[in-house]
């Protein structure tokens, strides 16, 4: 149960790192208060000591550990004393609580960043063997232009990128920090609100401090959830577009078998893929758990008890679902012949040969689209692939339609009606075109690098702030004299 100032979720106050951040939050507000003065050093040392020692038995012990001062506080007051509530000097558990959210949300960040950065490495890396894969392509669920597959991933790989971008972004809003705001009004003591800051990792403050407890705590869990939610609806979308392939006898796009397959308890000749149908649930449960985050906020007070959590959104779903997502990527099976087989089977190269009469004899596009439109419902009535449509027919009904002589000849109407030549002379950026896919393949792979320096700088300034954070405690605890229980 929540004590009776009702600040913090009970259920959130320990396990996981939130204990971690909280042993760092007291690591740092010793030495800020011994560096300012507010703390004499001989004292500080004391505190610094045992905040040590109870970290070391409690580890030692293997019973959970907490986050809430409240429980700490009487632990390091048997080791040294009186003197050790000093530690709390400027600070309530309401910024302690924002502080540990915030190194949590920070936390599970980088962990998803990272995870999408490697589904977006594998995406780059399938699409770079498929650029002049040709695959069908679908609007309303019915096939309508070629592309090539290397094009289709660009667009998951930009999709993926989208995220990581309001990933950054969100970053760097989040990493501020509230500690020394105490309740909502700061204290009568001259807290370094900014040394503090620096010593947790943190890029700068949110400096109001009313916002920092009860207003910024909010919007900054709703930011990461929003980027996590979209994500989760992205990745959806994917594996049930793959999903799809499946309801034909022979897909041209399918998994391997293996771990992300299931046979059927009866029928021997299915191969279920079970990883695109877990991925999907997944997905589903993530965008879930993620709109939670926003209604749990919703239509509440600021500074309420329902939202504040040391874990404000779930960190663990969305390892699970890009990990998942990787492992597809990984598995994904590409019949070339197939696929271009599939595109062949229908009609989706009309759109093509009305281009071409528009570009090469000059006809408006809409009679293009009309004679292309007709020329579909002749073979389709007569049970013809579009190739199989002799040019003397397709001839016939332009004629019949327009009422002038057809403007290509075999060689031409051939050309403007295979698929392979409809994605070569995409002129469009963004195109399936070789040319736009290659430089869109760079720009990716650029890009993708940018984001692991990035994250790598992150990680590294974390690491750094950590390790440093650590010296100047054992240097300030080095001073220890007389500590008691040793």
């Amino acid at each position: 149960m929540p004590s009776s100032s009702g600040d913090l979720n009970a259920s959130a106050r320990g396990g996981g790192r939130s204990v971690e951040f909280f042993d760092r939050i007291n690591k740092a507000s010793i030495v800020m208060l011994a560096e300012a003065g507010l703390v004499p050093r001989p004292t500080a040392a004391r505190i610094a000591d045992g905040i040590g020692q109870v970290i070391t038995r409690e580890r030692a012990s293997g019973s959970p550990r907490s986050a809430d001062y409240l429980d700490f506080e009487p632990r390091l007051i048997a080791v040294i004393g009186q003197d050790a509530s000093r530690l709390h000097m400027g600070r309530s558990r309401q910024d302690i609580g924002a502080t540990i959210a915030r190194m949590s949300l920070r936390d599970g960040l980088l962990g998803a960043f990272g995870a999408l950065v490697a589904s977006r490495e594998k995406l780059l890396a399938i699409a770079g063997q498929h650029k002049r894969t040709v695959i069908p392509a679908y609007t309303h669920g019915v096939q309508a232009q070629p592309t090539t597959f290397a094009h289709y991933l660009l667009a998951w790989e930009s999709a993926v990128a989208r995220t990581c971008e309001r990933l950054q972004q969100a970053y760097q809003r989040i990493n501020n920090s509230p500690l020394g705001a105490a309740a909502l009004a700061t204290s009568s003591f001259p807290i370094d609100r900014k040394r503090l800051a620096d010593l947790l990792g943190f890029d700068g403050l949110v400096e109001n401090s009313y916002d920092a407890n009860h207003v910024a705590s909010t919007d900054s869990s709703l930011e990461v959830a929003s980027a996590l939610q979209i994500s989760a609806i992205q990745l959806g979308q994917f594996a049930q577009d793959l999903h799809a392939q499946y309801a034909a006898p022979s897909p041209w796009l399918r998994l391997s078998e293996g771990k992300l397959t299931g046979v059927s308890s009866i029928m021997p000749q299915k191969r279920n893929p079970a990883a695109l149908e877990q991925l999907r649930t997944q997905c589903s449960i993530m965008a879930g758990e993620m709109q939670t985050v926003f209604l749990l906020s919703h239509n509440n007070r600021p500074g309420m008890f329902d939202s504040r959590s040391y874990d404000p959104v779930p960190s663990e779903r969305p390892l699970q679902v890009f990990e998942l997502f990787r492992q597809v990527l990984d598995g994904l099976v590409v019949d070339k012949d197939r696929a271009l087989a599939e595109v062949n089977a229908d009609y989706s190269t009309t759109s093509g040969l009305a281009d071409a009469l528009l570009r090469s004899a000059d006809v408006p596009f809409r009679i293009g689209h009309h004679f292309a439109s007709n020329l579909a419902s002749y073979g389709r009535s007569h049970g013809l692939k579009l190739n199989e449509i002799p040019y003397a027919e397709a001839a016939r009904i332009y004629e019949a339609d327009v009422k002038r002589d057809f403007p290509l000849g075999e060689a031409e109407f051939r050309e403007a009606i295979s698929a392979e030549h409809m994605v070569s002379v995409s002129k469009g950026i963004g195109g399936p075109q070789l040319a736009e896919v290659t430089r869109m393949l760079a720009d990716g792979h650029t890009k993708m690098k940018s984001d692991l320096d990035w994250l790598t700088s992150r990680k590294d300034h974390l690491a750094a702030t950590e390790s440093s954070l650590d010296k100047a405690v054992a240097a300030l605890a080095a001073g220890a004299v007389g500590s008691t229980n040793r």
